[in-house]
C-alpha cells in the first residue's frame, strides 16, 4: 500500500510540475509578444530598429519558398472536397448545390487550417531548430555581450514574416482550392467555371474571407511564439535540438487545431 501511495504522489507531483511549466510557457509567450511589439514600435526611437532585410529574408523563407507545397495541398484538398460533397449530395439529388459546401469549407476552415499546419511543420520547426542551435553554440550569449537584444535581432523579424506571409498564403490557398474544386465540378457535373464563379461570389461574403484570414493571423503568432520558446529552452547538444524541434511542431499544430475549434465555436453562436 505504501508503494501505491508513493506512486500516486509521484504521478500527482508530475502532473503539477507539467501544469506549472505549461502556465509558465504561456506567460513567457505573452511577455515575448509584448517585448516584440516594444522593439517594433519603440526600437526606431532608440536608434535600434528592426532589420528590414531580415524581415524580407524571413518572408521569402516562410512564404515564397512554400508556394509550391501550398499550391499542391490546396489543389488536392479542393478537389477532394468537391468529390466528397458531390458524393454525399447525390444521395439527396442535390449535387447542384455542391458549391455551397465547398465554398464555406475551403474559405472558412480548410484554407487557414491547412496553411497553418504546413507552415508550422515547415517554418516553425526550422525556427526552433535555428534558435536552439544558436543557444547551444552560445551565439545568443554573444549577441547579448555585443549589446544586441536577441528579441529585436532574431524574434521580431520571424514574427513579422509569419504575420505577413501566413495570411497571404491562406488567401493563395483559398484561390487555388476553389479553382481546383471548380475544375472537378465542371468535369463531373458539367457546371461551367463562369457559373461556378458566380455561385461562389453570391454565396461568400467579405465576412467569410475575413473569418479565414483572421484565423491565419492568430495561427501565425502561435507558430512564431511556440517556435521561439522551444528553441530558447533547449538543453543538451544535438539531441536536445531534435527534441525541441519535434516539440515545437507538435505544440504548434495542437494549438492551431484547438484555436480553430474555439474560433469556429464562437463565430457560429
Amino acid at each position: 500500500m505504501k508503494n501505491v501511495g508513493n506512486g500516486i504522489t509521484d504521478y500527482t507531483e508530475k502532473i503539477g510540475r507539467q501544469t506549472i511549466a505549461g502556465v509558465e510557457e504561456i506567460g513567457n509567450g505573452g511577455f515575448l509578444l509584448l517585448e516584440s511589439f516594444y522593439w517594433l514600435f519603440v526600437g526606431p526611437k532608440l536608434k535600434q530598429p528592426v532589420r528590414f532585410g531580415a524581415v524580407i529574408a524571413q518572408m521569402m523563407e516562410i512564404g515564397i519558398n512554400a508556394i509550391p507545397l501550398i499550391a499542391m495541398m490546396a489543389g488536392t484538398i479542393g478537389a477532394m472536397m468537391a468529390m466528397q460533397s458531390i458524393y454525399m449530395l447525390r444521395i439527396f439529388g442535390a449535387e447542384s448545390q455542391v458549391t455551397y459546401g465547398v465554398a464555406f469549407s475551403v474559405v472558412r476552415e480548410f484554407a487557414p487550417l491547412i496553411t497553418g499546419i504546413l507552415v508550422a511543420g515547415r517554418s516553425g520547426s526550422a525556427l526552433a531548430a535555428r534558435l536552439g542551435t544558436m543557444k547551444i553554440s552560445q551565439e545568443i550569449d554573444a549577441l547579448k555581450v555585443m549589446g544586441i537584444n536577441p528579441v529585436r535581432y532574431l524574434v521580431v523579424p520571424a514574427l513579422l514574416g509569419m504575420v505577413v506571409m501566413v495570411p497571404a498564403l491562406t488567401i493563395f490557398n483559398m484561390m487555388v482550392g476553389m479553382l481546383c474544386a471548380g475544375l472537378y465540378i465542371n468535369a463531373d457535373l458539367g457546371i461551367s467555371l463562369a457559373a461556378y464563379s458566380e455561385q461562389v461570389i453570391d454565396i461568400l461574403s467579405v465576412g467569410d474571407v475575413i473569418h479565414g484570414v483572421g484565423k491565419s493571423v492568430l495561427f501565425a503568432v502561435l507558430i512564431a511564439l511556440i517556435g521561439v520558446i522551444n528553441g530558447a529552452s533547449v538543453t543538451g547538444g544535438a539531441e536536445g535540438v531534435g527534441k525541441v524541434t519535434t516539440r515545437a511542431v507538435v505544440q504548434a499544430i495542437s494549438a492551431i487545431i484547438v484555436t480553430d475549434m474555439l474560433f469556429a465555436f464562437m463565430a457560429t453562436r
